[in-house]
């Protein structure tokens, strides 16, 4: 793994910690907003403060990253979306383990079409990562009330969500070699607060938020877990594999655990442990080549 690589996989780490953060944070904010409006104001302040930040690079702008910032944008929007009505039809266990399941489908999806084939190491930290996945969120599903067993719309709309995050990811790391990657998160963070806020304006009573503790959650998110994650996203990805993404961001669940139980007590059983622990180490087999090292391929005159 060359340096840059490491610096890449290392801010995209830093990322995953943020989105950790955000669950406590967005479940205080929402106590008072309704879901739309809430990502309205939380992407509408997060694309105003990267705009001011990066005006320059934003009036330098070429035609190919508005659009493809919008179509990527929309991608991601439609993603929040499906995961947001989901999650009111099924039990948040459910939701959590389909939405991971994203961490399969990308290096599936990146070989089927942009016809890159991981490495066995990748593979292999995927499908730990999967697993662990499993073990964190579906433990207590069944104690859960509502459609705790059985597929139901929910579910179906909630695997729509886990392939609309994968392909985000790929499309993240398709497009951001070709255009100036900052300008190019910003259109992104833009589109979804212009949808967010025309889908609350349609289905919701929009409010401004108040209070002091929902006004921190919101900029915390907006700032950190919103305008730097997404554009150190978008940055980073041009120097990691789309792979070494999902495997990095399955960590999200292992720091919102650990955020849990630090502010407020919440003890994971031994099977969100023993989860948690293989996330951690599906991330470490990937990022340092395990299998590769362990049994090199061997070269074609070796093998004669």
């Amino acid at each position: 793994m060359n340096k840059n690589q490491l610096k890449a996989d290392l801010a995209l780490l830093f990322v995953t910690v943020s989105w950790g953060a955000s669950f406590l944070l967005t479940k205080n904010a929402l106590d008072g907003l309704e879901t739309f409006n809430f990502l309205a104001v939380r992407f509408g302040i997060a694309t105003l403060i990267s705009v001011l930040f990066f005006f320059k690079d934003m009036i330098r702008m070429s035609r190919k990253t508005l659009v493809l910032g919008i179509g990527v944008g929309a991608l991601m929007f439609t993603s929040y979306g499906f995961q947001t009505v989901g999650i009111t039809m099924t039990t948040v266990s459910k939701s959590a383990f389909i939405t991971g399941t994203s961490v399969l489908m990308v290096p599936m999806f990146a070989a089927l079409f942009l016809k890159r084939m991981p490495d066995r190491s990748s593979l292999l930290g995927a499908f730990m990562a999967f697993v662990g996945l499993g073990l964190m969120t579906l433990t207590g599903a069944s104690a859960e009330a509502g459609s705790a067993s059985g597929l139901n719309l929910g579910d179906f709309l909630t695997l729509l969500c886990a392939v609309g995050f994968a392909l985000y990811i790929l499309a993240v790391g398709k497009y951001t070699t070709q255009v100036d990657s900052v300008p190019f998160a910003i259109v992104q963070l833009g589109t979804v607060a212009v949808f967010s806020a025309v889908t609350s304006l349609a289905f919701e009573t929009p409010i401004v938020p108040s209070g002091g503790n929902a006004w921190f959650a919101i900029l915390f998110l907006a700032i950190v877990c919103t305008s730097m994650a997404f554009i150190v996203q978008n940055v980073a990805q041009k120097y990691t594999t789309s792979t070494h993404t999902a495997l990095i961001f399955s960590g999200e669940p292992v720091f919102a655990a650990m955020f849990a139980y630090v502010m407020i007590g919440e003890v994971l059983g031994m099977n969100g442990i023993l989860g948690g622990g293989l996330i951690l180490l599906g991330m470490l087999v990937a990022e340092l080549n395990v299998l590769e090292r362990l049994m090199p391929k061997k070269r074609p005159s070796e093998a004669a």
